[in-house]
């Protein structure tokens, strides 16, 4: 069986709207996020707003300070940076700034939804390439897919969900691909800590995309950018010129004081997830009958196979009926496991696996290791 079960299909099994679930079924049902995947979020009162700040427009492509400290990120030019509305801008900016109908997209599922719903929309051909067994990114399935209309190759490591890297001799083929066609090389590095590795840097045709959102904790800042080819950057900037002109400037002032102090803050940023791990590795094995962990490479997240039969939508609203948010597989492209979230305090992360304990199994089933129903996965997940 490949990995995840629902890796590269289609349907509705697969099919539900991330949106929905966080934006519209979980609103002010919880009390424990272990949902959204980024790193517990920073309060506005242990940031400094800078003194006599004049909220003019800044700048379309992001004020010359944060362009800076963007570009030393990645050792590379300021000439190189976007700044954008959040991660998501970029990467909505770079596929609708290279892709045309027609235009075939390869991108890895299950993963980040943006990543085949918008190519679709703008009537591109979109192939959804799986995971090896041991969820290591299926690159031979992505150049065996591979088409003369190529244009765009997607990839998001470390990985949401499953919380892996693509090894550096896969993701070298895929650049090799990308320049043997003509096509871009998209990397969403979200979840990357040291971006002065990223593939992007001195590239042609490979752009990365990442944010202040995940790892710094600063999702309401909504901050984030692009690092690639100037024509690409280029382009991408009058783009977001004709949509929202620019950023806020007090957010960019702000972006640029996390930056300054990034030490400090991935230090709590590793604390908090070291500490939550070793929560979520006690849990996966006091629960070894019902889920099985995938030991996660550096993310704030871990995903979790079910193995009881039961859809992780079902036991993910079981949860959110006790208040914890959690992230069901249906929302990210499968169907036979869910994300959960530990980079937060302690006690929190505590609180929420015992409440998730008592929804784990599904009621009136025929309990721990019943064999899987027929709208559960095809076989045994891979081991982690």
């Amino acid at each position: 069986m490949s990995a995840p079960a629902a890796a590269a299909g289609t349907g509705e099994d697969h099919d539900y709207p991330i949106r929905t679930w966080v934006f519209e079924d979980a609103a002010g049902r919880f009390d424990i996020d272990l949902g959204d995947s980024n790193m517990r979020p920073v309060r506005f009162d242990e940031l400094t707003v800078p003194p006599g700040l004049e909220l003019d427009y800044g700048h379309d492509r992001g004020i010359p300070g944060l362009r800076g400290r963007v570009a030393a990120l990645y050792g590379g030019d300021p000439g190189s940076v976007l700044v954008t509305q959040g991660a998501q801008q970029a990467l909505h900016l770079v596929y609708t700034t290279l892709l045309t109908p027609g235009s075939q997209v390869v991108t890895f599922r299950p993963g980040w939804q943006q990543s085949w719903d918008v190519p679709s929309e703008l009537g591109c051909r979109v192939e959804l390439v799986g995971y090896r067994p041991d969820l290591t990114f299926d690159v031979e399935a992505a150049e065996r897919v591979a088409g003369p209309d190529l244009r765009l190759i997607v990839v998001n490591s470390p990985c949401n969900p499953t919380g892996r890297h693509i090894a550096g001799a896969d993701l070298r083929r895929l650049a090799a691909l990308a320049a043997r066609t003509g096509a871009y090389l998209l990397l969403d590095e979200e979840y990357a800590l040291g971006l002065s590795a990223s593939f992007a840097v001195g590239a042609d045709r490979v752009v990365s995309v990442s944010s202040l959102s995940k790892v710094y904790g600063f999702p309401g800042l909504r901050v984030g950018w692009m690092y690639g080819p100037r024509a690409l950057v280029d382009a991408c900037a009058r783009s977001k010129f004709l949509a929202t002109i620019s950023n806020s400037v007090l957010c960019e002032e702000l972006a640029c004081t996390v930056l300054d102090e990034r030490e400090r803050h991935l230090a709590a940023y590793r604390e908090l997830t070291g500490q939550g791990l070793a929560l979520v590795r006690g849990f996966a094995e006091r629960n070894a009958d019902a889920v099985r962990l995938v030991e996660p490479q550096g993310t704030p997240f871990a995903w979790l196979w079910l193995t009881t039969g039961e859809r992780p939508l079902a036991m993910c609203r079981r949860a959110l009926d006790l208040g914890v948010l959690l992230m069901p597989g249906e929302t990210l492209g499968a169907r036979d496991g869910f994300r959960i979230c530990f980079a937060r305090e302690p006690e929190a992360v505590a609180e929420g696996l015992r409440r998730v304990e008592r929804v784990l199994r599904p009621p009136g089933g025929a309990g721990p290791g019943a064999a899987p129903g027929p709208e559960a996965p095809t076989g045994p997940p891979p081991p982690s």
